[in-house]
This record gives C-alpha cells, structure tokens and sequence, in this order.
C-alpha cells in the first residue's frame, strides 16, 4: 500500500509538470493568457510561440517568482521546436474583430493560420489535448479536426473548442440580476460559439433561477452578443481578450486537472458529437485523463431551449462545412 501510494504520488507530481504551449502567445489574448498560465502550479513548462515578440513576452513573464519554466519561439523555423513533448496546447492566435464584423468574416485569414498550426501539432505533439481559441470556432474545430486525419492522428477526445467565455459570461450576467456570488453560479451553455449558435441552458442552472420571459429573452441575447458587447466599447481597439485569457485559462486548467487524475472535472466545449444532427456541438463534457470520458448531452430543455437548437443547427452545419471544404480545397 505504501508502495502504490507513492508510486500515484509521485505520478501527481510528474502530471503536476504538464508542459503547455500557447501558440499566439504575443497577441491580445495570448499575453494574458500566458500570465495565468505561468501563475499555475499546474504548470512545469510553459512554450510561447508567435510571429513577433515571443522573446520579450517570455523573459518577462520568466521573472515570476513561479516554478513554470518559460521558453519563447519565434517565426516559423520555431514553430515544430515549440511544441514537441506538449501535453497541451492552447491556439490563440489569429486576428480579432473590429466593430462591424463578425466572427465569420475573420475565417479567411484566421482559417489559413489554425490549418498551419494544426498541421505543425499533428506532426510534433500529435497526443496532446488540443485547445482552439481562435474564431470562427464553429469553423476551426473542424478545420483543426481535418488537418489531424489527414496525418492519420486524430482523436475526437482531444480536440476541443473553447467556447469557455460564454459560460463565464452567463454566470457573470445571471449573478448580477439575481444578487448572486458568481463564483457559485454555473450556467451551461451548449450549441456553437457564434451568436445566435450559442444556447445558455438558464433552466439548468445551479442554483436554480427563474426569470419572465421577456427577461430571459433579453438575457439569451445579452449572452449571445456579448463579444460585440466589448468590441463596440473598445471601439476599433480589438475584442474580447481578458475575459477570453481568463476564461482559455480556466478550461486550460480544468483539462490539466482532469490529466492529473481529479474526478468530476466538467466543462462545456464544442467536440465532435454525436448529440444532435451537426457533427460538432457543444455540451457539458465530463473530462478524464484522455480527454472527453464522457459526453453528457443536452440534458432536459425547456420548450424556450429547445427552439434555440432548432433554430442555430442550420448556421451550424454551414460553418462546420465551410471548415471542411477550406481543408479538403488546400494547396
């Protein structure tokens, strides 16, 4: 017994040194999301890849008086050296919205980016949990989950998008109108990562929480637009990126515990599912050492929830196709 204690001992401090790339790592989010990062006893080794900037952003955030030991890369040439022996890797990287945009119109340019380093992950760290922040989500899990077949190394279990913000915002929103800790709040959110893609389960909420119809509807809205809700007010000056970081850190964080061997560990994100008509979707996910142990479906839905789905799995099939052709039509 003393035996096998310190044998699962020392297995949580080995798992306890997860090496973490953030490709993007220079960028808006990525900058923010590294410092959360670094701050994590999670975290034994931190690899920061972007274009530019990667040195300085790493020899900063290597200053912290935690153990995480930081690397920077920089430019393509580095882009392999950046991720080999990575158990995770969070993809930040890709340009943001500006007022009048939507997340679809960033999908020409952010396509071409999550396609390069999907490829680059398949073929230097093709068994590490695969986190995709960049939008249009809808479109780059599939894009991320096409690049990864065509190397043959594709596990559903493992590929995930971080549609984690929407979650954070619906338990930030339901807390402020009810007087409620936030903390304590937890909100699912399913569907997409899109407008009106993205569907807050309000009738399984914990604590349980009523509002009047024109008041959830207000709120479901609120919800769906809240990234324009940031980008209006920064007014040209980029989008969401702290509550994003934030957020990419707190499912970076719970995929790293449920590695780590802790039970229970549950977060929504948009996988390859099996739960509705749309190939991909996004539920709540009891998470385990390999990833997705279990998907948890849509759950019970109000009649209110119900015709949410039905009206977001058309926009849904269009982006998820239109992440499958880019690959199927690439050079």
């Amino acid at each position: 017994k003393v035996l096998s204690f310190i044998r699962d001992t020392n297995a949580i401090v080995k798992d306890n040194n997860a090496k973490v790339a953030v490709l993007g790592a220079s960028g808006g989010i990525g900058q923010p999301l590294s410092l959360l990062l670094k701050n994590s006893p999670l975290v034994g080794e931190l690899s920061l890849f972007d274009i530019a900037h990667t040195p300085g952003v790493a020899a900063d955030l290597s200053h912290i008086e935690t153990r995480a030991r930081v690397t920077g890369y920089m430019g393509p040439d580095q882009l392999n050296d950046a991720l080999k022996g990575c158990d995770v890797v969070v993809i930040p990287a890709g340009v943001p919205r500006k007022p009048g945009m939507t997340r679809d119109d960033l999908f020409n340019t952010n396509a071409t980016i999550v396609a390069t380093l999907a490829d680059a992950c398949a073929r230097n760290c093709p068994e590490a949990m695969i986190c995709i922040i960049a939008n249009p989500v809808n479109s780059t899990i599939p894009i991320t989950s096409e690049v990864m077949k065509k190397y043959g190394v594709y596990n559903p279990n493992r590929v995930f998008g971080v549609t984690t913000l929407d979650i954070v915002r619906a338990n930030a929103f339901v807390a402020e109108l009810k007087g409620l800790d936030p903390a304590r709040v937890n909100v699912p959110v399913i569907g997409g990562h899109a407008g009106k893609t993205i569907i807050p389960l309000i009738s399984q909420a914990t604590p349980k929480v009523e509002f009047p119809a024109d008041q959830l509807s207000a709120l479901t809205a609120r919800i769906q637009d809240a990234g324009t809700e940031v980008v209006k007010a920064k007014a040209g000056a980029g989008s969401a990126t702290l509550s994003m970081a934030y957020a990419g850190a707190r499912f970076t964080f719970s995929i790293l515990d449920a590695m780590n061997g802790k039970e229970g560990v549950v977060e929504c994100a948009y996988v390859r599912s099996e739960e509705t008509e749309c190939k991909y979707f996004s539920t709540p996910l009891l998470l385990g050492k390999q990833g997705i142990e279990k998907n948890l479906g849509l759950g019970k839905l109000s009649a209110f929830e119900e015709k949410l789905v039905a009206e977001a799995i058309g926009e849904l099939k269009g982006s998820i196709k239109k992440g499958e052709d880019f690959v199927a039509n690439m050079k």
